[in-house]
């Protein structure tokens, strides 16, 4: 399993990305076609960025390649040039092409992401300024983008709130939303994990609590995903992939910030477990996993990065039994293999398809890269599957 990931890893995902960088404008061109064709001058996504330095900085860590860590300076440099807002705080959504400010919305989503990725370039370079960044980032979080209950969705520049047309779907405008808490508490543990500030691993053991009280739903073994202000659901979803996705991302918090005690383990691990058990015994078909419910209806299509969740999340499941419940461990490979037969677009030049059917059949119109296509799932999916299966050995 290690030597194919891998080798695609390597010789796939990492070249393709490298060959979307733009020299002339900086950062990375934002949109390649199911066709494969380039749009040079399509809108630059901070959130794309965001997890393209993530990727090239972690990869570096991984592979200590100097062209990765090269590839990491290039989004770093179009980060800090273009996308942070030097006068209100913050990053904006989106840039146009020449690195113009294209869409000021200040999404906490967004601004979670950014931390995210200036935390592992931190990690990567050893630049201080990155570390500072995303410590001024997690105070704008934490000051304007957080009321009393919790941390809310949209706002324009100057930080007033908007409509979350962003982060809402399936006919709701959600007030709240899982994917933003979940992003927000995935960004703060790699923040905590480099800089370990003490406030940051105070507002992660928040994060747990609301997280065990407010959105894991005990009785239906699932997260609610959209909220209205006072965390009352407002859609009968279950959404499969960010449940598999949850339940390794919240181990690895308890990970980083559990002390000898192990109270946030005990807490928080049964919760994991039941997520990662009800995605299997529900929506995983053998070989791959369908995309959400909604209200009682299966959305059949496989996503790329549901798939890509899958693989780590069933991983993740299999090592935290103790190695034990082996069912996970043929889950994970069955799924990886159903990715390199289907979700991996074989055409030169390309890289994954956005979505497949439950028979592998590309959906053809769907673009390969765009803001929100990127080598964050499918790349992280490769270093997880390379840094765990190797302390295997």
């Amino acid at each position: 399993m290690v030597t194919k990931v891998k080798n695609h890893l390597v010789n796939d995902i990492i070249p393709f990305w490298k060959g979307l960088r733009d020299d002339e404008h900086g950062g990375y061109y934002g949109f390649l076609g199911y066709d494969l064709k380039l749009d040079r001058e399509a809108e630059k996504g901070c959130i794309l960025n965001s997890r393209i330095l993530w990727f090239f900085s972690s990869a570096y860590t991984l592979l200590k390649d100097e062209t990765l860590l090269d590839e990491a300076k290039h989004a770093y440099s179009f980060m800090t040039d273009n996308c942070l807002d030097s006068e209100n705080g913050g990053i904006f959504w989106s840039m146009t092409y020449d690195g113009k400010v294209l869409d000021s919305t200040k999404h906490t989503y967004n601004q979670a992401f950014a931390i995210y990725a200036l935390s592992a370039y931190y990690e990567a370079s050893g630049d201080k300024a990155a570390l500072e960044k995303a410590k001024g980032l997690f105070n704008t979080i934490e000051t304007k983008c957080k009321d009393k209950k919790g941390y809310l969705e949209a706002s324009d520049r100057e930080f007033h709130k908007i409509e979350n047309d962003k982060l809402s779907e399936n006919g709701v405008m959600a007030d709240r939303t899982m994917n933003t808490f979940l992003h927000v508490l995935e960004a703060y543990t790699e923040l905590y994990r480099v800089g370990k500030f003490p406030e940051v691993k105070q507002v992660l053991e928040n994060m747990l609590t609301l997280f065990s009280v407010m959105i894991y739903n005990k009785e239906l073994h699932r997260q609610e995903v959209f909220f209205d202000d006072d965390y009352n659901s407002i859609l009968d979803l279950h959404s499969y992939g960010h449940d598999i996705e949850t339940s390794w991302l919240m181990d690895r918090t308890v990970e980083i910030i559990d002390d000898e005690t192990h109270f946030w383990s005990q807490k928080i691990t049964p919760i994991t477990k039941d997520l990662a058990r009800e995605i299997f015994d529900v929506a995983f078909d053998g070989r791959s996993l369908a995309y959400e419910c909604d209200k009682g209806k299966v959305n059949q299509k496989r996503v790329w990065w549901v798939q890509a969740e899958t693989v780590v999340g069933f991983l993740n499941a299999y090592e935290k039994s103790g190695c034990t419940e082996k069912k996970y461990l043929e889950a994970a490979k069955s799924c990886l293999d159903f990715i390199f037969e289907y979700v991996a677009d074989k055409r030169s030049g390309s890289e994954w398809y956005s979505e497949v059917t439950k028979d592998g059949e590309p959906i053809e119109n769907l673009p390969i890269v765009e803001p929100w296509k990127c080598p964050y799932h499918n790349g992280r999916m490769c270093i997880e599957i390379i840094k765990r299966m190797e302390c295997e050995k």
